[in-house]
């Protein structure tokens, strides 16, 4: 069976992942949410004590992991459901620093990969999925928006309990470990279809982007039509 892709990237609070999780229900397809594996593999060590610098460490702690990710996007550690702690506060200041380190997405993103050729038909979502995970992907989409706006969504998306000045600092912070990091770095691909969402709804962006991406997939392609 063809493994049939689409990718959705960006920075923090453009929608990624509920555009993502969107298009992926009215597709039929698998979704797939490339940071939840960073976050994991981050969670595993912040609870083993294994120091977030040490790459070989971080290495050994993915061989380790007893890991499962549900094509709903429910993510688990052993038996236990942890797709709620990888979000914990804890976890996102130290993924930046994970997922800069080049062995640990090397292993990352070959699992990913060998994700989606098990499922056949996946929407991923990132920040590099177009340009280094799935750079032959068949539809790619680039999710992009003013930083003060994004963070007015991110603010409000954890319940407004920081202030809009600290949410702002750290999105523009991640912003930019992401986008100078040596490897895979936060990019648009040069054949992604761009979006700016500043001035958009969130509805409106899944319509455009599902518009966009039906137009690209045959309508006659298993779970596609």
């Amino acid at each position: 069976m063809s493994v049939w892709v689409v990718t959705i990237d960006g920075p923090a609070g453009v929608g990624k992942s509920t555009v993502a999780r969107r298009l992926a229900d009215d597709l039929g397809w698998s979704y797939l949410d490339t940071g939840a594996a960073y976050r994991l593999v981050t969670l595993a060590a912040l609870d083993a004590g294994v120091s977030i610098e040490d790459e070989a460490a971080l290495m050994e702690t993915i061989r380790d992991l007893e890991a499962r990710f549900e094509t709903d996007g429910r993510v688990f550690l052993g038996a236990e459901n942890v797709t709620s702690r990888i979000r914990s506060p804890e976890v996102t200041a130290a993924v930046p620093r994970v997922a800069a380190r080049p062995g640990v997405r090397r292993l990352v993103v070959q699992n990913q990969r060998r994700f989606a050729a098990r499922a056949g038909r996946v929407v991923a979502e990132g920040r590099d999925t177009g340009t280094v995970v799935f750079p032959d992907a068949a539809v790619k989409v680039y999710l992009d928006g003013d930083p003060e706006v994004r963070a007015r969504r991110r603010q409000a998306q954890d319940g407004g309990l920081a202030a809009l000045g600290t949410v702002l600092g750290d999105l523009q912070e991640r912003d930019r470990l992401d986008s100078t990091r040596a490897v895979s770095p936060l990019a648009c691909a040069e054949d992604a279809w761009r979006l700016d969402t500043t001035d958009l709804t969130l509805d409106e962006v899944t319509q455009a982007v599902r518009s966009h991406v039906r137009s690209r997939i045959p309508i006659t392609l298993p779970g596609g039509s």
